[in-house]
């Protein structure tokens, strides 16, 4: 899979990128990540992306052409598929597990780091697909998403992660929050690890880790919870007291 981000902080996406699990995996050619400033396309000595709005306002907003500039340069119009191109923004739908498998199924995204009070619409209408949001809150530029984007897309890919239950067990891939998890000692600051992980039954492990997910699933995302296609044994397990 290949990844651009258009952005006018390259170094700073580089150097989150090129660390950890994706940094390994960027290395080892399970992904291939490019970062590619937009200030290369201003068409200017100074390197101005931006002006002022129409209408008057706070702020300045980037403009289109070096947008469309840095995004035809990534491929081949004539020759190749055009790329999925992503807007990080507030207004975009908010991300979730589901289109994180999606998106990790196309061969070529691309993700657009807006900045200052945002970029100019028509750019948007012309080539962006769908926008997204990473939560109900703004943040001071698109990088940060465009970074959680990047790595939450990359750790679903085959190859990034040791095994596939590194991220099948996980909080949201399959509706449910994740169980607690303990290590080593078995017993800290006189708080022991639940006997059940101790006694190498792994179906009543299963049944354990199961019952804590849809407990805390109903707790702390009810929203989430009433979309569960609840089993008989879930309806078991939720009836089982602990003690």
């Amino acid at each position: 899979m290949k990844i651009d981000i258009m952005t006018l902080f390259p170094e700073m996406c580089e150097r989150v990128l090129s660390e950890s699990i994706i940094g390994r995996a960027r290395k080892q050619g399970f992904v291939d990540i490019a970062c590619h400033n937009i200030r290369d396309f201003a068409g200017n000595k100074h390197g101005k992306v931006d002006d002022m709005p129409y209408g008057g306002g706070m702020g300045m907003v980037m403009a289109a052409k070096p947008i469309f500039d840095c995004y035809s340069s990534l491929f081949d119009s004539k020759t190749q598929e055009k790329p999925h191109l992503i807007y990080m923004s507030p207004k975009g739908k908010t991300l979730t597990q589901q289109r994180v498998k999606e998106l990790s199924a196309l061969p070529h995204i691309v993700i657009l780091c807006g900045h200052y009070e945002g970029v100019d619409e028509r750019v948007i209408e012309e080539i962006v697909d769908e926008e997204i949001s990473i939560g109900d809150y703004v943040l001071t530029g698109g990088e940060l998403p465009a970074l959680t984007l990047a790595d939450a897309v990359c750790r679903m890919l085959p190859g990034v992660l040791s095994d596939e239950e590194c991220f099948t067990e996980e909080s949201h891939y399959g509706g449910l929050l994740e169980y607690p998890q303990y290590t080593r000692p078995a017993v800290w600051h006189e708080k022991e690890v639940p006997d059940v992980l101790l006694s190498g039954n792994h179906k009543e492990i299963a049944n354990w880790r199961r019952k804590k997910s849809l407990e805390i699933t109903k707790k702390r995302r009810p929203d989430m919870f009433e979309k569960i296609d609840l089993d008989k044994n879930d309806l078991k397990l939720l009836e089982k007291s602990d003690d």
